[in-house]
């Protein structure tokens, strides 16, 4: 995953700021830095997997939808004989 080193200190910022809100510990840069890497190489993989598998089963059911709307404009047929 590329993050810009802007975007990375402002999560490094946050992640500083979580530990001090929530625990009441101050960590240096780092420490969550190290922290940032930890999620990023572990914990991410997760969430991604999970928002690839809500997008399959969304695109699942919208070709099932179009499936039957498209099966909807078929003109039935006679059998002559």
């Amino acid at each position: 995953m590329k993050i810009s080193l802007e975007k990375k200190r402002v999560l490094i910022r946050k992640i500083q700021m979580f530990f001090l809100e929530e625990r009441g510990e101050e960590i240096g840069e780092l420490a969550a830095d190290q922290a940032f890497e930890f999620i990023k190489n572990e914990v991410a993989p997760f969430f991604y997997n999970q928002g690839v598998h809500d997008a399959r089963m969304m695109a699942e059911q919208n070709m099932e939808a179009l499936d039957e709307d498209i099966r909807s404009l078929e003109k039935p047929t006679h059998r002559g004989g």
